[in-house]
């Protein structure tokens, strides 16, 4: 009699065991999903500054940027850092130029005729757009400003620059798989 007490309080401390060990494993992977990963589609709550410690952009208090992990949608710094995180979690980051928009390029600030820009854009910093042979649409900005030409930079206005980001990842959702 006491043997089949013993067997039955060791099936029951096994069943529980086995039922523990697979709520834990549900809770692991319950984590897991809602941490960002590769695939996730993930909503953002940002402020970038620059090295002045000026505010460059934010979405605080507007709607949240929402991206997929993994797709190049964001900075490459910017994504490895959110790498992991879950809903709920902030933290500040800082994205080297070369994880961010990139080193500034020289061969992308060309010298144009003058009389080749219209004129409410011959001022420095005024934005021109144009498009190339191929038809694709190109930006740049008015660095100088001389005599006979004008100097447009075809740079990232960013391009160059350390960027510190306070961000607060508010949403993360698996993509569910077909």
């Amino acid at each position: 009699m006491k043997q089949r007490k013993i067997t039955g309080i060791l099936v029951c401390w096994g069943l529980l065991a086995g039922w523990l060990g697979s709520m834990a494993l549900q809770v692991d992977a319950q984590e897991k999903a809602s941490a960002v990963s590769n695939g996730a589609e993930v909503s953002i709550e940002y402020t970038l500054k620059l090295d002045d410690k000026s505010v460059f952009d934010t979405n605080v208090g507007a709607e949240p940027l929402t991206y997929v992990q993994g797709s190049r949608q964001i900075v490459p710094g910017l994504e490895k850092a959110l790498e992991g995180m879950k809903a709920g979690e902030s933290k500040q980051v800082t994205v080297q130029p070369e994880e961010g928009y990139g080193p500034v390029q020289k061969e992308a600030v060309l010298e144009i005729e003058k009389d080749k820009i219209p004129e409410e854009a011959k001022q420095v910093g005024a934005q021109v757009q144009g498009r190339t042979g191929d038809g694709r649409v190109v930006r740049a900005r008015v660095a100088e400003i001389k005599d006979a030409t004008v100097v447009l930079d075809f740079n990232h206005p960013l391009a160059g620059k350390t960027l510190h980001f306070d961000v607060k990842v508010l949403k993360v959702q698996q993509k569910v798989a077909n």
